[in-house]
């Protein structure tokens, strides 16, 4: 796969299927994710792979409290302002997403795959985090859609648990990256246009160009 093709339509896909991934995609995918940077080449990461139904249940169980807290908390107010003004397109994309989380909480027990990470002493994200996208892209190229979730961190000990994570193990779960066939297309995901969010050598001082469609196809 053309990487460009790769980078602009790897999006969230939650919708899938409970077709399961074959070992030798599961082992690109975790061999991709540790070619990432790594900081000082310390490599404090570790991955778990969880296809077990049992804890993928579990899981699921865990994940529809902790989507019910963030629809609760942290996105109440913008939920409410979209459902009150459901024509404004701000709102229409917002509530697409919050469609879609509403599918991953109601099925996410049935995700064939979901992969966990952990960080030690990273706590800004800045080694895990390309290690699991490097895992998505390697997902991607094999036809297999994913999601990055951090929201079981409201429930992390519970989480913990199920996965049999030690209490001294030192290790932070990071996120959990649910996988598996999309039942959509894979398309480039809209967005505001990058110039519309960069600036050069000052805060606020334009970029000097304007990209108005993506560049790739």
């Amino acid at each position: 796969m053309d990487i460009r093709e790769a980078l602009y339509t790897t999006r969230a896909m939650r919708r899938v299927t409970d077709e399961a991934i074959p070992e030798d995609v599961q082992m690109r995918i975790l061999d991709a994710a540790i070619r990432a940077p790594s900081g000082g080449n310390g490599q404090g990461w570790r991955f778990m792979l969880v296809d077990d139904e049992a804890k993928r249940e579990q899981i699921g169980d865990i994940y529809r409290e902790c989507i019910d807290i963030l629809w609760e908390t942290i996105y109440k107010d913008r939920l409410a302002a979209s459902r009150a003004t459901p024509d404004d397109p701000e709102s229409q994309q917002f509530l697409r997403i919050f469609s879609s989380v509403t599918w991953a909480q109601e099925n996410f027990g049935s995700y064939p795959m979901m992969l966990f990470a952990f960080d030690q002493f990273d706590a800004s994200g800045g080694s895990i985090f390309p290690a699991v996208w490097s895992a998505m892209l390697a997902a991607r190229a094999d036809g297999v859609g994913s999601s990055l979730t951090s929201v079981l961190g409201f429930k992390a000990a519970e989480t913990l648990e199920v996965l049999g994570v030690p209490d001294d193990s030192g290790f932070r779960m990071a996120c959990c990256v649910p996988m598996g066939y999309p039942t959509g297309k894979w398309g480039v995901a809209k967005r505001n246009p990058a110039h519309e969010v960069s600036f050069r050598n000052t805060w606020g001082e334009p970029v000097g160009f304007e990209i108005n469609e993506p560049l790739w196809p």
